[in-house]
């Protein structure tokens, strides 16, 4: 029997299982997901849930029950390109013929002292529950900030003044602006809703290290906190950091046209920790996980695979529950409507479509 093996049930590899699964697999041939959770946590809405505006039920999407899918649980610990194996935590050692690497991203914190100690993440649900915890505790009129003016940090601003009116809330950036990869328009929008609902913005601070309620920018100016969250920049997981095989910059692995690793074509990349010509995203992840099974379905029917160029439909950022944000193409939309239709990418997230 062949395992066909999937690390990672988020966006990408529970869009590889579901897209397989719709497929007549060949009957010498297995599938297994692994997974730290038994469901998948919709990433993109952690700032919600960080905020206290959801709770993680309501971001929790149930995997396929199919009698051809085989779920396993576990924190991978090590993949060995070489042998074929994947080890998780305190088990025996798992197999494959084909693999799909799909877990995702973690925190990067770009060589500041201490910052992973004293601040909070939201790149997983268990640091997410913590970082809501960490925010629900912080008395009334206590200061939050917010480490990375990118569009997780600007979610997670805006959605915690309507969690908590009484906080003080800070987005602090080292650039010029918050949301400095978007246009000038939609900053200047943005800003003009953090200015009306009295969330501070400072930009150019660069910070050197965090102590427990002090952010030091350039090691001279301490910034007081309560609490911090940080959502300056993500990297690929440790995992896959360990791998010996040509990375980008970025730390992602570098792929071919069929998002194969070269030198193991038997091993697919999917999502935050593949080297792509546009910024990680679900909506990347997931188009790259249809690309995936079309490229193995051809393989085991013998073709040649053909291939699409990846379109993505674009951006969507959400202001709080009424109001949003988001590029169509090359066009800033901003107000309900964004924000409505990053509603119904939720609800279609939720029921598997999409």
């Amino acid at each position: 029997m062949k395992n066909f093996v999937i690390l990672g049930g988020g966006y990408g590899g529970l869009t590889v299982a579901m897209e397989l699964l719709e497929k007549e697999l060949p009957k010498d041939t297995s599938i297994m997901m692994i997974d730290r959770m038994p469901y998948q946590g919709l990433k993109t809405e952690y700032y919600a849930l960080a905020s206290g505006t959801v709770s993680d039920m309501d971001i929790r999407v149930g995997f396929p029950e199919d009698p051809r899918l085989i779920l396993k649980y576990g924190n991978v610990t090590e993949i060995n390109l070489e042998q074929q194996t994947i080890q998780l935590n305190g088990e025996e050692a798992i197999s494959y013929d084909w693999l799909v690497i799909a877990l995702g991203c973690t925190d990067k914190y770009h060589g500041i002292l201490d910052a992973e100690t004293y601040s909070h993440s939201i790149q997983s649900l268990s640091s997410t529950r913590k970082a809501y915890q960490a925010l629900n505790d912080v008395k009334p009129y206590g200061q939050v900030s917010i480490v990375g003016g990118g569009l997780s940090g600007v979610e997670v601003a805006s959605e915690l003044r309507e969690s908590r009116p009484d906080l003080n809330i800070r987005i602090i950036d080292r650039g010029p602006s918050i949301l400095s990869a978007f246009p000038t328009k939609l900053q200047d929008y943005v800003r003009e809703w953090f200015l009306e609902h009295e969330v501070e913005m400072q930009s150019f601070i660069s910070l050197t290290r965090l102590e427990n309620g002090v952010l030091w920018d350039k090691d001279v100016n301490p910034i007081y906190t309560d609490a911090t969250v940080w959502t300056a920049g993500i990297q690929p997981v440790q995992v896959v950091h360990e791998l010996k095989v040509p990375k980008d910059s970025q730390g992602r692995v570098l792929l071919n046209e069929y998002h194969q690793i070269p030198e193991h074509p038997e091993v697919f990349v999917v999502g935050d920790c593949a080297s792509l010509p546009f910024s990680p995203s679900a909506q990347a992840a997931e188009a790259q996980g249809k690309q995936v099974v079309e490229v193995i379905t051809a393989i085991w029917k013998g073709k040649t695979p053909e291939l699409g160029q990846i379109k993505l439909k674009g951006v969507l950022g959400s202001l709080g529950k009424k109001a949003g944000f988001g590029m169509m193409g090359k066009r800033a939309i901003m107000g309900r409507v964004p924000r409505v239709l990053k509603s119904g990418v939720l609800w279609m997230s939720k029921h598997h479509f999409g």
